[in-house]
């Protein structure tokens, strides 16, 4: 059957619509003339040119050929002198870098060496750095105050440091300041007391937390004090003891002096400093390291603090000693599961457990697995992240979160680097009977955590110190030498396998 042929559509019109087209297509094209004569874009008219008829038509045409051949030599002439120009520039330049390659190759290295000088000056987050500026803070004090963390007062003193100072002479003294004593059992801390008071003497601190900016301070001054904040964070206890001790030993010298304050990373130093103050004037904070370099605060016309970076403790010390008193924070796996390591053998597996609220665990694999579980912290597909769980253990051990005590040494003798004659030089001039009434006040306004809430933490004795640039090489790390195997309570009866730490961490998953 044969398909019927689609007509197309007709393209007839009215008349009317169709001579409506043409009248608004007219006065379109007479707007656009309008707007085209109002803008004065004409047509460019044509030169005419000479007429025939003109006198002197030859003569005319024939001057201006020569202008116009005037004019390009002219163009021609101005192109070569720029030319000319460019090559004698080009070679002028050519023998300042053939001098400069002739140049003798001592004088390449000594260029070399100086800007590298330079950088080193520039880079504050060096460790070289750090030991330039302690050393400053030590020359420069008439008391050098060492601040000690009363968790671990034993752990937080530098040999090296107390040697320089007993031995530098001039009148200079050691003081010792037991800060976060609020984090101790009482008991414990008047044992340390009564142990370090036989080397130094000790003051008893508990420096602010909520201190701020002075500007910040001048602003709530000049508002209504509707409300007082006496909470336990916001109080210093100690400074009136401390501030008595520094005022004395100016009497006796009978001059303004200097007070440096010197220690291990996060003991307190810029905290003692801004509670004296009772302004924040030191940037205090978490994070190791954030003084970088001496800073000078006036506490009144006598007294003169000296803020310092921290002590860098020497990569020989113990894998307990570089995980608590490292400069910089740790960032890698493998260190971060030793430090963590080294923490557990020195504590009670019990409290730990109860501390952090976790079940039985064989080894910290199996404890950084169920921390993480606890607190949260899990990766893509609920995977454990162990790494966040060590960083965040380290922060609780370093900052003033976590209430554990270290026990006192068995052997009550003077430490090998002191004598009796330095330790009297030392308590010259300072009455001893005041400061022990002092102390005693400060303890007795102290809130304290129980004895059996507080870890037991045994320590690592004397950290040491790097002093002198010679002594460290910059690329290495400080945790380099980390060993596992230390004196102290092991985690597990036998050493388990790796198949084992594995199936330890897949049952911590299903958990």
């Amino acid at each position: 059957m044969r398909r019927p042929k689609l007509k197309k559509a007709s393209k007839r019109m009215t008349c009317h619509k169709r001579y409506k087209i043409q009248k608004k297509v007219r006065e379109h094209s007479r707007k656009l003339r309008k707007e085209a004569k109002k803008r004065g874009h004409k047509k460019p008219k044509k030169d005419p040119g000479i007429p025939n008829a003109a006198p002197f038509k030859e003569e005319v045409l024939r001057e201006a050929e020569q202008r116009k051949q005037r004019l390009e030599e002219l163009k021609q002439k101005q192109k070569l002198a720029r030319q000319k120009d460019l090559e004698k520039k080009r070679k002028l330049q050519a023998k300042k870098n053939a001098t400069k390659a002739n140049k003798h190759p001592e004088e390449k290295e000594s260029t070399m060496k100086l800007k590298a000088k330079s950088n080193t000056l520039l880079d504050k987050n060096s460790k070289k750095s750090f030991c330039r500026e302690l050393k400053k803070v030590i020359e420069a004090s008439d008391i050098v105050l060492q601040v000690l963390d009363a968790r671990d007062p034993l752990g937080c003193r530098c040999s090296q440091v107390e040697q320089i100072i007993t031995q530098s002479g001039g009148n200079k003294r050691l003081l010792l300041v037991l800060n976060k004593i609020d984090l101790v059992p009482r008991e414990n801390l008047e044992k340390w007391l009564h142990y370090l008071k036989n080397e130094f003497l000790t003051v008893a601190f508990k420096s602010s937390m909520q201190l701020k900016d002075r500007s910040v301070q001048e602003k709530k001054l000049t508002k209504k004090r509707a409300h007082i904040d006496l909470s336990r964070g916001s109080m210093c206890f100690g400074s009136e003891c401390l501030l008595k001790l520094l005022r004395e030993h100016c009497k006796t010298q009978d001059k303004a002096i200097q007070v440096g304050v010197i220690g291990f990373p996060n003991v307190g130093k810029s905290s003692i400093i801004n509670s004296l103050k009772e302004v924040r004037v030191c940037n205090v904070g978490p994070v190791r390291g954030v003084t970088k370099c001496m800073q000078t605060v006036h506490i009144d016309k006598q007294i003169k603090m000296i803020d310092s970076p921290s002590i860098i403790a020497a990569p020989s010390n113990s894998a307990l000693a570089l995980a608590l008193r490292t400069t910089t924070d740790i960032e890698e796996s493998g260190k971060l599961l030793d430090a963590i390591n080294a923490i557990l053998k020195h504590c009670s597996k019990q409290q730990m457990m109860l501390y952090y609220n976790i079940p039985d665990f064989r080894n910290t694999v199996e404890f950084l697995t169920l921390l993480a579980q606890k607190r949260g912290m899990l990766k893509k597909g609920g995977v454990p992240d162990t790494e966040s769980a060590a960083k965040l253990l380290l922060y609780d051990w370093t900052g003033a979160k976590v209430s554990y005590h270290s026990l006192l040494p068995a052997s009550r003798s003077l430490s090998p680097h002191l004598t009796k004659e330095v330790v009297a030089e030392m308590q010259q001039g300072f009455n001893l009977e005041e400061l022990a009434k002092d102390n005693m006040n400060t303890i007795k306004a102290v809130k304290y955590p129980n004895l059996a809430s507080s870890i037991v933490f045994q320590s690592s004795g004397l950290t040491n110190g790097t002093i002198e640039e010679n002594e460290l090489t910059e690329g290495t790390s400080e945790l380099g030498n980390m060993e596992t195997s230390e004196e102290g309570e092991d985690l597990t009866e036998d050493d388990q396998d790796s198949d084992e730490e594995e199936e330890a961490v897949e049952e911590a998953r299903h958990s």
